[in-house]
């Protein structure tokens, strides 16, 4: 089994400098992690622009060498419909109990009176000096990271509003999301605001480069810029990509990327639309599984299944694989066809923004898919 540290985090950047984003976007966050009063920050952008990246060097810089002992970090999505999802985030605000007084944002930290003990154990501040104290202390002691935190949902965002504004002495929270106008507007008004832009294609190519000779493995010539095409603006698939290429010695030659890429999502995508088109959005069958028989998923809400589960796909990738198969030329479709199924895609992106439950809305859309399919008749039930 492979199990080595992902390059991910073996190559995570050390300083703001080194942030894959625009020399102003950088010259934001080293202001808010230098200011005397931090402010509450909301992180937003695509899928992976650097957003965990940027808020782990604020972090750093602001709570000093020993800044994990007092980064709390939530993750917003793994509450979206999970049962128990309120008290889960409850216990999160509330170590000491969901009746206590005493929440996670008013407590404070010997950290913030004696960053001596830390001096020289993790290396040096993303600014290249630590922050100044004033009289001997910092002035956040805590920092409560919310990563996607535009899947909060309506109930929780309002109690994370009151903890702002009445116990958030020595705390500052940090949000991350990929749709911020999911976040209200109370909370968004408390805190500054820092959009990342999808990463540039060049960027891109440089940091697969530098990463692949750290790594000591050699890249076919135009294989970076390939990668770099492939990943569209995410930093993170394309270093994940690289890392994949490395892993099976397939670096030699540019068509092991297409390969890869092809075998591991495109090919689900395809899959997934031509048995939408034949009307097979929602089918079962049986498999035996530890001695017992249990129903499993197929059709095309099956290949759904497969491309969020095993390949870890998003709303949003899998919106971009649908794209790229309909306006390639592997599927064989009538052009009104294909502006029916496009303008159908394009209207379950838009729903996606609004939505807490992104699966419900593309289940919608193989249905639209299902219902195209008929009237041109392709499909025979």
């Amino acid at each position: 089994m492979w199990a080595m540290a992902s390059w991910l985090s073996i190559h995570a950047p050390q300083r703001f400098d080194a942030l894959a984003m625009p020399d102003a976007i950088r010259e934001q966050f080293i202001r808010a992690s230098l200011h005397g009063n931090p402010p509450h920050l909301l992180i937003s952008g695509p899928a992976g622009v650097g957003k965990t990246a940027a808020w782990r060097l604020v972090a750093r810089q602001v709570l000093g060498a020993g800044w994990r002992s007092t980064c709390h970090v939530l993750q917003a999505r793994d509450l979206s419909g999970s049962r128990g999802a309120m008290k889960t985030f409850e216990e999160f605000l509330r170590p000491a109990g969901i009746g206590s007084e005493d929440t996670l944002a008013g407590r404070t930290s010997l950290d913030a009176f004696d960053r001596g003990m830390w001096v020289g154990q993790i290396g040096e501040a993303p600014c290249g000096e630590e922050s100044p104290l004033t009289d001997g202390r910092a002035p956040v002691s805590r920092l409560i990271i919310i990563e996607d935190a535009d899947h909060l949902g309506d109930r929780r965002q309002p109690y994370l509003r009151r903890m702002m504004e009445s116990e958030s002495h020595t705390t500052r929270f940090i949000f991350t999301a990929r749709a911020p106008s999911r976040i209200i507007d109370a909370l968004r008004s408390r805190m500054q605001h820092i959009r990342l832009p999808p990463v540039d294609g060049a960027q891109i190519q440089a940091t697969v480069e530098k990463v692949a000779s750290l790594e000591d493995v050699t890249l076919a010539t135009g294989l970076a810029a390939d990668i770099a095409h492939v990943a569209n603006g995410n930093l993170r698939r394309a270093l994940f990509t690289t890392e994949l290429l490395a892993h099976r010695g397939l670096t030699s030659e540019r068509d092991h990327l297409f390969d890869v890429v092809s075998a591991s999502t495109l090919q689900h995508a395809r899959r997934m639309l031509e048995l939408a088109l034949r009307g097979r959005v929602i089918e079962w069958r049986w498999e035996k599984q530890y001695g017992r028989n249990v129903k499993m998923l197929e059709g095309a809400m099956g290949q759904l299944d497969e491309m969020m589960g095993i390949h870890a796909l998003d709303a949003d990738d899998i919106v971009h694989q649908v794209h790229m198969e309909l306006v390639g030329n592997r599927l064989m479709l009538a052009p009104v066809l294909r502006d029916e199924m496009l303008a159908a895609l394009c209207e379950c992106d838009v729903s996606l923004r609004g939505s807490m439950h992104p699966r419900i809305q593309i289940e919608h859309f193989l249905h639209r898919v299902a219902g195209a399919g008929k009237r041109h008749g392709l499909c025979v039930s």
